[in-house]
């Protein structure tokens, strides 16, 4: 059983899926911390300085708990609807998205390039080698005339 799991372990694709997953989730991590201190606070300071981390609406308060923030809102367990965060998540996904999608098209293109390449023809089998000697020989042969 040790043998086999090892042979499983081992194979190629599971190597290469293994190592996939590490990469995205290191590259999930740039994509989180482009989004949410780059590319969110810009959109929010277009859009009249919007929080978008912080942009909910409160759905059920029955304490009457003041809530200037969401984490205060959690912190309250005051139920909310998360827009902000739903729309960061959406961007996040958008980023990521176009990445794979322009992975995939330089992955596609390559091996369409690979493809147009004409393989070279076959080297001829010692047979046929051997068959053209004795043709080249039989044409080099003098004719006698009867």
């Amino acid at each position: 059983m040790f043998k086999e799991f090892r042979d499983f372990a081992i194979k190629g694709n599971m190597l290469d899926l293994a190592i996939g997953v590490i990469i995205g989730a290191a590259f999930g991590a740039i994509v989180s911390s482009i989004v949410d201190d780059i590319f969110m606070p810009v959109i929010g300071l277009i859009l009249n300085g919007i929080d978008f981390s912080n942009l909910f609406v409160v759905l059920k308060n029955p304490n009457n708990v003041p809530v200037p923030s969401l984490a205060a809102a959690k912190a309250a367990g005051v139920a909310t609807l998360n827009i902000g965060l739903f729309i960061n998540a959406v961007v996040k996904f958008s980023i990521v998205a176009f990445v794979l999608f322009m992975v995939v098209k330089g992955v596609n293109s390559l091996r369409r390039k690979q493809a147009e390449v004409p393989a070279a023809p076959p080297a001829p089998t010692t047979e046929e080698k051997l068959l053209t000697e004795i043709r080249d020989a039989l044409v080099a042969r003098p004719v006698r005339s009867p």
